[in-house]
């Protein structure tokens, strides 16, 4: 059971060996500071990497892949790969502690966005590039994960998502997933390509509008600058952003589909026209309250860019919302929890569990006064069975429990209240920035109690795995 897992995850480590021995070589023409941790971080996963390989190449036989080595799978690479390409941080020049390395290492690549890193805009370009580099991987695993594993692992709802029966079975994956994995790929480098060129247009330098564009198309948030986006105070650039983090929150599988089938797929997707809908919507919402009798395009644009960061999960800034008042403090607040499209780099609930949350309870409402009343209900064409049902309520049931729980034990960590309830929320809901003085989007997580950040990070990874996916390994019977 365990040969599959290891072997890829050997794998993957031996794939991150090389790109921070590509790290070291630039390091080492451009700036020559920080080139020995890239180097020793190479050496240490391929080391590690080599030794998987070698011990589990007896499995790349194994043609058998099940249930629990795809949850072993999920698990190992979301933890140890992060784990391993933490160590470019602490053997810089930053002189940060083992946690912080990790802390900023695993928001980057579960694209939370969360930083403890202060001074950004004077920091090694390369250790900027490496943090950008992190998100960019994260968001193009997320995908890949969100189409070929969570539904073949019905995790909350994702088997509506599953792809066609004769490419996976309840049992096993019998597909080529070359194809696929080669297609999203290629869609996710010329959507991320194209965003830097706009970036570049509308007046951001080569290195940032790069960096930005892998942070954009991950929705991570990293920025090259402690300001964020107000450093540029841009129109243009936060259009930019703007479009793009709502392209990168829609679900990639509609793209490739739009492309073989013509555009009209995007209006017959069940998630995304709901999700746009809302979302200008909320833009008006809050420019409609922000809006002071000034130039009601700059006020838009204000709201737009913000709730769009939150709302897509990106975690992007251009000013302190918070000063807006105490109204949007709670609107944001809200937004944090809702998310993109399944099959998208976004986090949170997600748009898909949100509509069929209002399928079954207006099923279930018709029930009460109709008790013999024969309803089909459907999603995207799909007809919903009891086990999708269940699925989804156990998820928002986890959620909300997974959410206090960390609320609760970040309080008794030293943090107030406010603090500790948004810390909770942007970390399991992968956003990035809370609320409050300390975590808000003028602030930073450096501050926080090492306790703290460990709870942290286990939200990012409980959210970022859709929280079944790492929980059940912590069931007996699952390893029986």
């Amino acid at each position: 059971m365990l040969g599959r897992p290891f072997l890829a995850l050997g794998l993957l480590l031996c794939g991150l060996s090389g790109v921070e021995f590509i790290f070291a070589a630039l390091d080492a023409t451009v700036s020559d500071e920080n080139w020995q941790g890239f180097l020793i971080s190479a050496i240490m996963s391929g080391l590690i990497g080599v030794g998987l390989v070698s011990a589990f190449w007896s499995a790349a036989h194994d043609k058998h892949f099940d249930l629990r080595s795809g949850f072993i799978l999920t698990a190992l690479s979301w933890t140890v790969f992060p784990l391993m390409a933490s160590f470019p941080f602490f053997f810089s020049d930053l002189d940060i502690s083992l946690t912080d390395a990790v802390f900023e290492t695993i928001s980057g690549v579960t694209t939370t966005g969360s930083t403890v890193l202060t001074d950004l805009d004077h920091l090694d370009p390369m250790l900027l590039l490496w943090r950008s580099v992190l998100q960019w991987i994260g968001g193009v695993g997320i995908i890949l994960m969100a189409v070929l594993m969570m539904p073949f692992l019905r995790i909350g709802g994702m088997q509506l998502f599953q792809l066609e029966s004769s490419a996976r079975s309840e049992t096993g994956l019998h597909t080529r997933p070359g194809a696929l994995i080669r297609d999203i790929a290629a869609l996710y480098v010329a959507l991320t390509l194209l965003c830097a060129a706009c970036f570049s247009i509308a007046g951001m330098s080569a290195f940032d509008a790069l960096n930005h564009s892998m942070s954009t198309l991950a929705t991570g948030g990293y920025s090259t600058h402690d300001a964020s986006l107000g450093y540029f105070n841009n129109a243009a650039i936060y259009w930019v952003a703007i479009i793009f983090m709502a392209a990168a929150a829609l679900p990639f599988m509609m793209y490739l589909r739009a492309i073989k089938e013509g555009p009209r797929i995007i209006a017959s997707d069940p998630q995304a026209p709901l999700f746009l809908l809302m979302l200008v919507g909320m833009w008006l919402i809050g420019a409609a309250f922000l809006n002071e009798g000034g130039d009601y395009f700059t006020t838009l644009t204000r709201v737009a860019v913000n709730v769009t960061s939150v709302i897509t999960t990106t975690g992007f800034a251009s000013e302190d919302y918070q000063l807006w008042g105490a109204g949007f403090i709670g609107f944001f607040f809200a937004l944090t929890f809702f998310g993109g499209c399944a099959g998208s780099t976004s986090g949170a609930i997600k748009i898909y569990r949100l509509q069929l949350l209002g399928l079954y309870a207006g099923a279930h409402l018709r029930r009460l006064h109709s008790p013999s009343i024969v309803q089909a209900t459907t999603y995207g064409g799909v007809k919903l069975d009891r086990e999708t049902g269940l699925s989804v309520l156990a998820f928002l049931a986890l959620f909300v429990g997974a959410f206090s729980v960390g609320a609760f034990a970040l309080a008794l960590t030293g943090l107030d209240f406010p603090t500790a309830l948004s810390a909770s929320a942007t970390a399991l809901c992968n956003v990035g920035p809370g609320l409050g003085a300390v975590i808000g989007p003028a602030g930073n997580f450096s501050t926080l109690p090492d306790l703290a950040k460990w709870i942290l990070l286990g939200l990012m990874l409980l959210g970022r795995l859709e929280l079944f996916a790492l929980l059940v390994l912590f069931d007996p019977y699952f390893w029986r």
